[in-house]
């Protein structure tokens, strides 16, 4: 009796110890997986392990370009958008101003290449000299005018004043002697009296030929100068307008059409710029380059960083997007001298703890530069998963297994 109890409680030793081993080895177990990558890593060096996350595939960080105020805002976080769909659009009116302008440049400056290119008119030509000869007829007219003052009006003039001068000065002379000889002739009150407001009289009458005669040659200076100035002002005139003839009749040079073309493309290029600006001003979902080609970005907004109304600088985020749909997993503890022996195709298993299951995969890039890690030297490698099982979110938390043998 005694003996088969023992045998009982053997046998339960025994069953405990198999229950043991069995949960230790069981799917899903963080124990027995780190057991077993540790013993393959250390004892046979056929496979590297290292902790990472997941992450999405695609990742961008949209911005503007441009300055500018916000004027809406066509997504929301958690909204999937496809490659080119509009995100947000700046306000445009100044923009679209611009490229008016632009444009009404442009028109003017290939509406005068052809002018240029085409050199003088006959009718320009014929325009320019008839100007010159009405210009030159009008020299010939103020030089007679300037000689008809000269010789005409004023001459005339100033020889009327002078005589009136003459004659006063006379007058005044006389009146001066019959002054002089008043004393003894025993003239009366009355006589006296007369002689004097003679002499007086005479003596205005002189101060006013005087100034008269003053007046006239001021007046003969004054219009010879101004006759002068008129010959100075057609003789400009004339001489515009033969440079303007010469102007019209001189053959076009290869530099001025090449002045001529180069405005046209400067003019072009305004417009493709402000072009260029006016579509910047509209933030699309991108497309992203793989290989040769370029390839639609269906992404996820992630984040969104601006609102209408709010004005935002170039390069400032806007948004995030992400291809939620298409995760991978990255280390971020896989060591210096692990990499060394890992390179892109090498298979991988991808332990999801918060799922608790394994995916396959496969190595698709090593990161080029370390990152440092609590003072180690780590690289980043990323694997591409064989599936994408319900539940597999951003950021969880992954063991990925590397066979490098």
């Amino acid at each position: 009796m005694e003996h088969r109890r023992w045998l009982v409680v053997l046998l339960s030793v025994v069953i405990l110890v198999c229950a043991g081993r069995a949960s230790a080895m069981a799917p899903g177990s963080t124990s027995a997986r780190t057991t077993e990558t540790e013993s393959v890593s250390r004892v046979g060096g056929d496979t590297v392990v290292a902790s990472g996350e997941v992450a999405p595939a695609q990742e961008a960080q949209l911005s503007f370009t441009v300055v500018g105020r916000v004027e809406t805002v066509t997504v929301a976080e958690g909204d999937t958008v496809a490659a080119g769909e509009v995100l947000a659009m700046l306000e445009t009116a100044l923009l679209e101003a611009q490229v008016a302008q632009a444009q009404a440049a442009v028109a003017a400056a290939q509406a005068q290449l052809p002018v240029v290119k085409a050199g003088p008119r006959p009718g320009e030509v014929a325009g320019a000299e008839a100007q010159l000869a009405a210009d030159e007829a009008a020299v010939v007219q103020a030089v007679a005018q300037r000689d008809q003052v000269i010789a005409g009006a004023t001459e005339s003039e100033i020889a009327t004043a002078r005589a009136q001068l003459a004659a006063a000065e006379a007058e005044a002379k006389a009146a001066l002697i019959a002054y002089d000889e008043m004393p003894g002739q025993g003239l009366r009150d009355w006589e006296e009296e007369e002689i004097i407001l003679r002499l007086r009289a005479a003596t205005l009458g002189r101060e006013a030929a005087e100034a008269g005669l003053a007046l006239a040659e001021k007046n003969a200076r004054f219009q010879v100068r101004a006759a002068e100035a008129a010959i100075q002002t057609a003789e400009a005139r004339r001489d515009v307008a033969q440079a303007q003839l010469a102007l019209v009749q001189a053959e076009v040079t290869v530099e001025e059409i090449a002045v001529a073309e180069g405005a046209v493309a400067q003019a072009e290029a305004a417009l493709q710029a402000a072009r260029a600006a006016l579509d910047q001003a509209t933030l699309r979902a991108p497309t992203v380059q793989k290989g040769s080609a370029a390839a639609p970005f269906a992404g996820a907004v992630t984040a969104l960083e601006v609102s209408p109304g709010q004005a935002v600088m170039p390069g400032q985020p806007v948004l995030t997007l992400a291809e939620l749909h298409h995760l991978q997993a990255v280390t971020t503890d896989l060591s210096e001298r692990d990499v060394t022996q890992v390179s892109v195709g090498q298979q991988a298993t991808v332990y999801v703890e918060a799922l608790g299951i394994e995916i396959g995969g496969q190595v698709v890039d090593i990161a080029p530069q370390a990152n440092t890690v609590g003072g180690d030297v780590v690289y980043a490698v990323t694997i591409e998963l064989d599936e994408q099982p319900p539940g597999l979110r951003w950021g969880m938390s992954v063991e990925v297994e590397i066979e490098v043998r």
